[in-house]
């Protein structure tokens, strides 16, 4: 199940070079102004507020709620292992750079860990809501009540032939030192007194990852045991002459940020003895569940050296992501019903043939609403076309079973010139990274690292084609990655162009990654870390001047996060001047919004629903009452986050087509704009509200299931029509 931060973990840091904000009138020089900015991890740690608030949300089935319980829990793991790792490390280092609020990291560790023991609490919370519900729905978990005889013998034999084979006890003792615990390492310390002579010791059993968390007892019942349950229920098993007195489950987070020299020699190396030195890192939160005898808890504390460490108790269960596993249970009646994406009918017209579709006419693909089967066979039909003769494609995060790799393996195979550029940065998913760099070299693909320095996060692809004795160009561009699984749930947009002017940049793009060679005069792609930044300066400007003339002036936005203190000084600058600004921001957001006299024209929201908002978009006014068709209208793969301006090779690419512009603009942001049943408004101090549906309530991720998109329509948009989404009515 993929975490639905969409993080990537970058470590706390102070301002990027270009980030800087404004001077303040009355302000020291590089101080922010009290109150004009959000904390960064405060503001994420509301997030999964939301998200956890969704696991109580009685209009969802009960399964899918204790899915949004299970993402809370594993949303917050990271955050530990990248955001408080990088805020303890600093700490320790001596580091004092305040955050964009001002905050020295020691005092945002400090409210930080007070939250983070709040959010554990509410989990508990609603987990015990949630299991009553679920065993009133017939799912029993961790309810060892429910075991009659010939389950308690099934669980019996399945632990001595299934489960004992791989633990391995461990005696705490002078000749037995304290067992390295992994990263995410779940375990029970046992103490134990021989019967023969009344002796005490310490004993440990760690847990293999390869275990699942929870084992379905057989039977039409569903009964679900935690592994560590079963392992403590039979532990005599693994300590026979021995009486277990007292013992203790603990978890353990550490440190799991890769710090790279910008000097490192061989990047792939270096990458691989990271990774290992990842499992390794500082702990950073214990967990404990059911302490029945505190010295097992202390003993923990003393041996994981917890040196500025979180320790967190539960009563019930440790590790809440781990009950993903439930979710799979078999009761379609708990869930969301089954939706099949459409596979658009504009390719469908052209016999299924992508560069016939493309050629004709520039496409947009709305995922999940719409497959992403359109981008795999995309590739699948370059990798087989005779007439094709190279491809290039950026690679950030593919799963681990990518159709996609397959096809560009495919590609070289048949003799085509494939180049592939493999971000082996991309959080946590470096070593399934480094295993398809390897298979695509074997197969005779390029492979390129992209910078050490720089991340390669744009979303590109290229195939050229030769036609009629001539070459052309066709492009995909991408908000999200190249992820089949995350496609089923992350909205994105797929937009895809044989407009030569676009096939230039795209191949300058490739340039710059693979040859350093910066891309002078793109014609229209705007790429960072070049001049991203700047040109979202230039469009902001814009509606200014457009508001002092007394024109319309509109900035409507939709991004995953918004951190950037240059950038949120330009919006305030905008609401100064009377910009409208409309900002659509699912995670992360350091800007105020409502504040009399620096940004009461600016209302920001956060939808939380079945799917994750991923998709990032801008529109500008330019002039005319929004939505126009003469708005400026831009897709993205980059946030408004410093690192996405000015650390990572990102795209940001105007919509020309009037048909793909209006999808984008008056179907896909409008309708974000428009929901009230899955937004939370965010107020002026920092807290988010859930938005009342009001007397036209209206469910984007809804409409888009049940409406078809624009230019995915094809000729039947013509006979059957796409119902309009009107900015006033609320409803369509």
């Amino acid at each position: 199940m993929p975490v639905r931060t969409d993080s990537d973990g970058e470590a706390p840091a102070g301002e990027a070079p270009g980030s800087a904000a404004a001077e303040v009138p009355g302000e020291k020089p590089g101080r922010a102004a009290a109150g004009r900015y959000f904390n960064r991890e405060l503001s994420w740690l509301a997030f999964n507020d939301r998200v956890l608030a969704e696991a109580s949300n009685e209009t969802y089935p009960l399964l899918e709620r204790l899915r949004f319980l299970s993402i809370s829990g594993s949303n917050l793991d990271e955050f530990m292992m990248i955001r408080v790792a990088g805020l303890v490390g600093q700490l320790q280092r001596g580091i004092r750079t305040p955050s964009i609020d001002g905050l020295a990291p020691a005092q945002q560790l400090a409210a930080i860990r007070e939250r983070v023991l709040a959010l554990h609490r509410e989990q508990r919370q609603v987990w015990s809501q949630l299991r009553t519900r679920l065993a009133e729905e017939g799912i029993h978990v961790a309810d060892e009540e429910r075991l009659g005889q010939a389950a308690y013998d099934w669980l019996r034999r399945h632990f001595i032939e299934d489960v004992m084979p791989v633990l391995t006890p461990q005696a705490i003792d002078p000749a037995h030192p304290f067992p390295f615990v992994a990263n995410g390492g779940l375990g029970v310390l046992f103490t134990l007194r021989r019967e023969s002579d009344g002796e005490t010791m310490e004993a440990m059993v760690l847990l293999p990852p390869a275990l699942p968390r929870f084992l379905r007892v057989p039977g039409d019942e569903a009964i679900y045991i935690s592994v560590e349950s079963l392992v403590r229920r039979f532990a005599h098993h693994l300590f026979p002459g021995f009486a277990i007195t007292g013992d203790c489950v603990f978890r353990v987070i550490r440190d799991s940020d890769i710090e790279i020299e910008e000097e490192a020699e061989d990047l792939v190396r270096t990458f691989r003895s990271a990774i290992q030195r990842r499992r390794r890192g500082q702990v950073i939160q214990l967990e404990l569940e059911d302490v029945s005898d505190p010295d097992d808890a202390q003993l923990l504390r003393e041996e994981l050296g917890l040196r500025d460490a979180l320790v967190v108790e539960s009563e019930w269960l440790v590790g809440i992501a781990g009950l993903a596993a439930v979710v799979e249970e078999d009761r379609p009646d708990l869930k969301f019903a089954p939706y099949a994406p459409r596979y658009p009918e504009r390719i469908l017209e052209h016999d299924g043939d992508c560069f016939s579709a493309i050629r004709a006419k520039d496409i947009v693909i709305h995922h999940p609403y719409e497959s992403f089967e359109v981008v795999v066979d995309f590739l699948r039909q370059a990798a087989a076309d005779p007439d094709v003769v190279a491809i290039k494609q950026t690679l950030y995060r593919a799963g681990n079973q990518s159709p996609v790799i397959a096809a560009l393996i495919a590609a070289a195979e048949a003799g085509k010139s494939v180049t592939a550029v493999v971000e082996i940065k991309a959080r946590f998913d470096e070593e399934q990274n480094l295993l398809w760099a390897g298979q695509l070299e074997r197969a005779g693909v390029q492979v390129i690292y992209g910078f050490v320095d720089w991340k390669t996060h744009a979303k590109v692809s290229l195939v050229v084609r030769r036609e009629e004795g001539r070459l052309r160009t066709y492009c995909h561009f991408g908000t999200g990655n190249y992820h089949p699984t995350n496609a089923r749930i992350y909205t994105d947009l797929s937009f895809f162009t044989a407009d030569p002017a676009f096939g230039r940049d795209a191949a300058r793009l490739f340039n710059f990654v693979t040859g350093y060679v910066e891309p002078r005069a793109p014609e229209r792609l705007v790429i960072a870390p070049v001049a991203m930044r700047e040109k979202l300066y230039e469009l902001i400007d814009a509606e200014i001047a457009q508001a002092r003339v007394g024109k319309p002036a509109a900035i409507w936005a939709k991004l995953n996060s918004l951190t950037d203190r240059g950038l949120i000084d330009r919006l305030y600058a905008a609401s100064a001047a009377g910009v409208d600004i409309q900002l659509v921001v699912r995670g992360i957001c350091s800007l105020r919004p409502g504040i009399p006299g620096l940004s009461e024209t600016i209302r920001v929201k956060s939808i939380i629903g079945r799917f994750l908002e991923h998709s990032r978009i801008w529109a500008f006014a330019a002039g005319y009452r929004m939505p126009s068709q003469r708005a400026r209208v831009f897709i993205s793969s980059a946030d408004g986050m410093g690192r996405n301006l000015d650390r990572r090779v990102e795209v940001l690419l105007p919509v020309l087509n009037r048909t793909v512009h209006d999808q984008v603009l008056q179907q896909v942001l409008l309708a974000n704009l428009l929901d009230t049943e899955q937004s939370w408004q965010c107020l002026p101090d920092g807290t988010y509200r859930r938005m009342a549906p009001g007397d036209h309530p209206f469910n984007c991720h809804r409409y888009f299931m049940t409406n078809p998109s624009l230019s995915g329509r094809g000729g039947a948009a013509e006979v059957a029509g796409v119902p309009k989404l009107a900015l006033r009515r609320g409803a369509t």
